[in-house]
């Protein structure tokens, strides 16, 4: 498993792949994440609290024997929370070796796209401060842009330390 960015910008669209990325819905926004980092798709089980946790952390559910932390997306960018509904699932991801769950609003489809379709993110959006590193690229999809993601970047060392 790589642990390198999932989009190189810049490199002359010398290395023209074809990537597979699963979208998913987040307040009226799409977004991808490579397709080999998700694990699993789970509707909304019931989720047991855990105290002494970021804001972000919903809590913690046992996946077939393993426990592993839920993460409210809403919550980690900063959204206003909303009811879950009948669309809600939890994307089970590998993060930096470890599996951690998502809360998402729904998951829309398996997209394959080429890495020259890939844009940059806005110089702005890159350097907007902590929790930017995370967006690697924004791809024009059906008349929306979705926003490309690497999961791995999303939370340091420390931050993952306090929910792991």
């Amino acid at each position: 498993m790589s642990t390198t960015a999932l989009v190189r910008v810049g490199d002359g669209g010398q290395h023209d792949e074809l990537i597979q990325l699963v979208s998913f819905i987040l307040a009226e926004e799409e977004y991808g994440v490579e397709v080999l980092k998700v694990r699993e798709i789970i509707r909304m089980p019931t989720i047991t609290k855990m105290p002494n946790t970021p804001t972000y952390v919903e809590g913690v559910i046992n996946l077939r024997g393993k426990v592993i932390p839920i993460i409210s997306m809403r919550s980690r960018f900063g959204l206003m929370e909303s009811e879950h509904s009948n669309r809600t699932r939890i994307m089970v991801m590998d993060v930096a070796g470890d599996l951690t769950g998502f809360i998402v609003d729904a998951v829309s489809e398996v997209i394959r796209i080429h890495s020259s379709e890939i844009q940059p993110p806005p110089t702005m959006v890159s350097a907007g401060g902590i929790g930017q590193e995370f967006i690697t690229g924004v791809f024009n999809h059906a008349e929306r842009l979705l926003i490309i993601m690497d999961v791995d970047r999303m939370f340091s060392d420390d931050e993952r330390g306090s929910f792991l």
